[in-house]
């Protein structure tokens, strides 16, 4: 049950939001415009705002869908079976089966893992990153510093009995993820370089 959960999990996040809708509506592969990036914020930098809002919240549930799927299809499995299925799940945006395994960063489908896991954790994230957006304009620095809230949370136990040695390393491991799927844009922050919101092209 746990691979057929994990399996279940990976093509829920291989759904390619950003990629499908750029190809339905704009005739275009998202990938070959702006950051080369299949989520939300190129979505929205390459489309406008209704792709981006549309992609943000699909890719949100695909993460949300599929760590509340451990319970209602596998009730009797492994009881970290949906953090190892919240982990497919962003793996499966990553590299995606349906697209040539070039999909987005994650943020959005981690942070549906987060809700559908440990949702009062959700709004210190949430918090992090909207302070962090209106006081450095970086997205990606947001989003990372944002994801780190979610780990510390959990470690401490700021939201009650949270922290087991599973879910401490499944929230450093999800943290871990994102910073290495914005290595990219970590090296353009230290450059000086990143794209700020709102900044002209």
């Amino acid at each position: 049950m746990i691979v057929a959960g994990v399996l279940l999990a990976y093509l829920l996040g291989s759904i390619p939001t950003a990629v499908w809708y750029g190809k339905f509506f704009h005739g275009i592969d998202v990938r070959q415009h702006g950051s080369g990036n299949a989520g939300a914020t190129n979505s929205l930098r390459t489309f406008g705002k209704k792709a981006g809002i549309i992609v943000l919240i699909i890719d949100f549930f695909k993460g949300f869908i599929a760590v509340s799927l451990a319970s209602w299809l596998f009730p009797d499995s492994d009881e970290n079976l949906y953090l190892y299925m919240g982990i497919a799940a962003v793996v499966g945006h990553l590299y995606p089966v349906f697209a040539q395994f070039r999909g987005g960063k994650g943020v959005a489908t981690a942070m549906g893992v987060v809700v559908a896991t440990f949702p009062p954790t959700a709004i210190g994230c949430v918090v992090v990153f909207l302070i962090l957006v209106f006081l450095t304009k970086y997205v990606s620095l947001a989003s990372m510093l944002g994801a780190l809230a979610f780990p510390i949370q959990i470690t401490f136990n700021l939201w009650g009995d949270m922290a087991t040695p599973y879910t401490v390393a499944f929230s450093w491991f999800l943290f871990f993820i994102l910073v290495f799927t914005h290595r990219h844009n970590i090296q353009r922050l230290m450059k000086g370089t990143e794209n700020k919101v709102g900044a002209k092209k």
